[in-house]
C-alpha cells in the first residue's frame, strides 16, 4: 500500500512538473550593449541627455514629447516609414548621467517586443573618454506559447539588440566628429 502511494505522488510531481513545462510562457529577455567613445561624459550626457531629443537616433525623424525630463514625461518617436513609437520616462538621474523608460505604444511589426524598458548611462572610462550603455528588459512580441518566428524571443533580441548596437555606433560618430 505505502509503495502504491509513493508512486501515485512521484506520477502526481511528475504530472505538476510537466504542466508547468507546458504551461510555461515568455520569460524576461535582456540586451545590454555599450560603447566606449572619445569625449568626455558631459559631452556625451548633453547630446542623450534630453529625454525630448532622440534626434541621435538613426531611423528617428521626429520627437515630439510633454513634460520635458520630469517623470512621467512622454515622448512620441516618428520613424523613417511613418511608424510611432510612445515612450514614458520613469527615472531621470542627471547627476548619474543616466534615465529608464518604457515603451508605451509599439507596432510588434516595428519592434517585435512587449512590455519594453531601457537605461542610457553615461560613466567614465579611461583616458578622458566616455562609456555609453544601453540596456533593456523586454517581452518577445507575441505572448503565448509558440510564437511565430518574427515574435519570437530570438527575434526580439536580435531586433533590440541590432537597434541599440546602430544608435551607438552612429552616435559615436557624430560625437567625436563634432557634428
Amino acid at each position: 500500500m505505502r509503495r502504491t502511494i509513493a508512486r501515485a505522488c512521484v506520477v502526481v510531481a511528475a504530472l505538476a512538473v510537466l504542466g508547468a513545462a507546458w504551461a510555461h510562457g515568455p520569460t524576461r529577455q535582456k540586451v545590454r550593449e555599450s560603447i566606449e567613445i572619445d569625449a568626455p561624459q558631459a559631452k556625451v550626457w548633453a547630446v542623450i541627455g534630453n529625454f525630448q531629443d532622440m534626434s541621435w537616433l538613426a531611423g528617428v525623424t521626429k520627437t515630439e514629447g510633454e513634460k520635458g525630463n520630469e517623470i512621467g514625461a512622454t515622448r512620441r518617436l516618428t520613424l523613417g516609414p511613418g511608424a510611432t513609437v510612445d515612450e514614458e520616462l520613469y527615472k531621470y538621474e542627471p547627476e548619474m548621467m543616466s534615465y529608464s523608460y518604457r515603451i508605451t505604444a509599439v507596432d510588434v511589426k516595428v519592434l517585435p517586443v512587449t512590455n519594453y524598458s531601457s537605461t542610457l548611462t553615461v560613466s567614465p572610462a579611461p583616458d578622458g573618454k566616455s562609456k555609453l550603455e544601453w540596456a533593456g528588459a523586454f517581452y518577445r512580441g507575441f505572448p503565448n506559447n509558440d510564437p511565430p518566428p518574427e515574435l519570437s524571443d530570438e527575434a526580439a533580441v536580435k531586433a533590440v539588440s541590432g537597434l541599440y548596437k546602430a544608435g551607438l555606433e552612429v552616435l559615436k560618430k557624430k560625437i567625436e566628429s563634432g557634428t
